[in-house]
């Protein structure tokens, strides 16, 4: 029998996402008598995003990385040292004989607060790339090549993401490529960081 395709694979962990999303804020309800406000409530519960972590730890095995070289959340110890802070969990770390060769985070995005919330991914995005990268030049990972660094973020189309971003210039411009655009746009800058 044929493997799904990558696109399918895709698509079941969406569906994992947004049905365990729904199960969880369910559950905090009837099981705490205590819901958080808004969104909160199903966003809080954790697990939602482990389908992207098999997903990627299958890819990583069917392209010849032995199984036992990759660590996921809730199944083995994912924690990295930083330079800033002590250390830091990643969603799924890759090493092998003493050699750091992925560290990869998973983050999601829903409504309806896309400015601010998108706003702190980047910012956790950039200084969880600098504190890891720091730590790497710093000898930390001794003898590793330097790493992959992934950080996938999965954003839901909803009007707060498919409508403009607002610009405020006052003082001075922003970059044209942050003019005319939403934050799910593909021409919206994603940048590298690291």
């Amino acid at each position: 029998m044929a493997k799904p395709t990558l696109e399918k694979r895709v698509a079941k962990a969406v569906r994992h996402f947004w049905q365990t999303r729904l199960k969880q804020g369910q559950r905090q309800g009837r099981d705490t008598g205590h819901r958080d406000t808004g969104n909160r409530t199903a966003s809080t519960g954790g697990k939602q995003l482990d389908e992207f972590a098999a997903l990627v730890e299958a890819l990583l095995v069917d392209s010849g990385v032995p199984s036992e070289c990759v660590y996921r959340t809730g199944r083995a110890d994912v924690t990295l040292p930083g330079f800033f802070r002590p250390t830091k969990q990643w969603d799924v770390v890759v090493a092998a004989n003493g050699c750091l060769l992925a560290a990869i985070e998973f983050k999601a995005l829903c409504g309806p607060s896309f400015g601010n919330n998108y706003n702190n991914r980047i910012e956790e995005a950039v200084g969880s790339s600098t504190d890891i990268w720091t730590a790497y030049r710093e000898g930390m990972f001794d003898p590793s090549l330097q790493p992959f660094l992934g950080y996938v973020l999965l954003l839901e189309e909803a009007a707060g993401s498919t409508a403009g971003v607002s610009v405020c210039e006052r003082h001075f411009s922003v970059a044209p490529a942050f003019v005319d655009t939403s934050y799910i746009d593909p021409r919206f800058p994603r940048g590298e960081t690291g």
